[in-house]
């Protein structure tokens, strides 16, 4: 390859990159600025969740995107690793787009309109308004997308008489396990399937690569394109880097399984048989195509109802370490959903689990401020993302349980449910505000007296106890525990001001600076707003067991 061959190759890299930017850009404001909102719909229904996921690749364009944006709202704990699986399956269908974009370019000769799409989008985009605006990048990225690939075109067309091309790729064609390797690291080193693929197919188009090499070359780019997943993954949660081992493993083991039938020769007569035609001509381009797009559908279909496979697979693949935080629910089952009061023992199950939950974050967050531990402060905020991801699923399952037939005092229930978890959510905030102040005094280097910390190891005690008695109120429905909880509410409010009276007077006395002293005041105020959530959930836990004992006339 000449000097001047490969500046075209590299421009036409650059314009294809460029013109699928544009154009994704475009899609995605004509279809609307909603979507991740869009995706964010996904529920129980996996055919739905597959739909999603190639319609939303289609809309960006890339794969790599989709499944990256499917991993953040998992790590957000938007979506459940189940719900996120089939946007990943989908993903991969709405890739191959783009081959046939590239194909029909070559069987309707669409490149000599790709100056006045540039022209025309561009003049929509910059005197148009709204939906015309968007309309116009989307034929400004069409039009650049389709003069990259001229120009890579145009590289290639000096090698077509290689014999040291030909015979590499003919060689290719014997060892399609090779070919695969070259697949992987190509798509590695461009960080884009879609790429890839084009130039698989503009190389064939020009005779440099036979059908029998490309086909296994495309299988290899399903498995290179997992990698900015697994790149995404790193620093997320437990089950975001599970969502993104998930993306691998179904496209290594469908690429495995597939490889067997190319090796056979069985899949790429499977393509010549469902896309006749002579393969020196553009044709070629489509096989590419239809190989790329047949693969993705079969392996669609052959994993899709083996998604709870996958989950415990990659779930085994991406074990939970020593400390690892779980941001699941424990005890939430969809299929419980249709015996309405088996799902209701379980959402009081999961509340339980969430007050637990919300008693270490508290209890992390107070313990290092009083040791100045900021290891102890972060799994304090940890613990608090974990109410956030809780309060987020046990809501919307407690949503989707009201819709179903509940006896009259269950119903009943249903808000009281709702208001002790956002209660139980908001104790999560006062703890991640306590370990805030840990972070303040730590930078700040803020000296406490001995008398300060005891005082806050008081105030400690006394919600811990609140804590014990409200878990036993909520757990056995206990109207004693229930009302000790109040009584202890009162007594906590008394001591606040017992402390603040102290913190005066070591004041006057020197003992305490006003800087740590504002550190003080905060950490006091925020445990006592835990007690008063606290005090939420008894007086619910107490007229809902005044409502059992004295139900209302039907």
């Amino acid at each position: 390859m000449t000097f001047e061959s490969a500046f075209l190759l590299i421009g036409g890299l650059g314009f294809f990159f460029l013109g699928m930017q544009t154009m994704s850009g475009g899609l995605k404001r004509v279809a609307s600025d909603k979507l991740k909102q869009f995706l964010h719909t996904v529920t129980k229904h996996r055919i739905y969740g597959v739909f999603v996921g190639a319609l939303t690749t289609l809309l960006v364009q890339s794969s790599s995107v989709t499944t990256v944006f499917v991993v953040g709202f998992v790590n957000a704990s938007m979506l459940s690793l189940q719900q996120a699986i089939p946007l990943i399956l989908g993903a991969n269908i709405g890739t191959t787009f783009t081959a046939w974009l590239v194909s029909f370019m070559s069987v309707f000769k669409v490149s000599k309109y790709a100056l006045p799409a540039v022209g025309i989008g561009f003049a929509l985009n910059a005197l148009g308004k709204g939906r015309r605006k968007n309309v116009g990048l989307v034929l400004m990225g069409f039009g650049i997308l389709f003069t990259g690939l001229d120009y890579m075109k145009d590289a290639f067309e000096p090698l077509k008489d290689s014999a040291f091309i030909y015979d590499t790729f003919s060689a290719l064609s014997h060892h399609p396990v090779l070919a695969v390797f070259a697949g992987i690291i190509f798509t590695v080193l461009l960080q884009s399937s879609s790429a890839t693929i084009a130039i698989v197919q503009v190389m064939a188009f020009k005779g440099l690569i036979p059908l029998e090499a490309a086909i296994p070359i495309i299988l290899g780019d399903n498995i290179g394109t997992t990698i900015t997943a697994q790149l995404a993954a790193i620093g997320t949660n437990l089950n975001a880097r599970r969502a993104a081992m998930s993306h691998t493993i179904f496209n290594v083991l469908g690429t495995a399984y597939m490889l067997v039938f190319v090796s056979l020769g069985w899949y790429t007569e499977l393509i010549k048989w469902l896309v006749p035609g002579d393969l020196s001509t553009e044709n070629i381009m489509i096989h590419i195509a239809v190989a790329h797009s047949v693969f993705n559908v079969i392996n669609t279909a052959v994993f899709l109802p083996f998604i709870n496979f996958l989950e415990r697979l990659s779930t085994r693949l991406v074990p939970k370490g020593k400390d690892a935080i779980d941001y699941g629910t424990q005890y939430l089952e969809e299929h419980l959903l249709e015996s309405p009061s088996l799902a209701m023992e379980q959402v009081h199950k999961e509340v339980s689990y969430m007050l637990k939950i919300s008693r270490k974050a508290m209890v992390n967050a107070t313990e290092s401020f009083i040791d100045q531990d900021l290891k102890m402060a972060e799994k304090a905020s940890e613990l608090e993302s974990v109410t956030d991801s809780l309060q987020s699923q046990i809501t919307d399952y407690i949503v989707r349980l009201s819709r179903k037939k509940l006896e009259p005092l269950e119903s009943e229930s249903i808000p009281v449910l709702i208001h002790i978890v956002n209660d139980l959510e908001r104790i999560g905030d006062h703890s991640q505000n306590i370990s805030e102040l840990t972070k303040r005094r730590v930078e700040g280097k803020h000296v406490f007296s001995d008398e300060s910390i005891s005082d806050i190891k008081r105030m400690e005690a006394e919600v811990l106890t609140m804590f014990d008695e409200a878990e036993r109120a909520f757990a056995v429905k206990d109207p004693l525990a229930a009302r000790r909880v109040l009584q202890h509410e009162n007594l906590l409010n008394e001591l606040e001001h017992e402390l603040k009276q102290n913190h005066v007077t070591r004041l006057k006395r020197k003992k305490c600076k006003m800087d740590s002293g504002f550190l003080f005041l905060e950490l006091i105020y925020n445990l006592e707003k835990i007690g008063d959530r606290l005090s939420n959930l008894g007086t619910a836990v107490m007229l809902d067991y005044e409502d059992q004992e004295h139900p209302s006339p039907a």
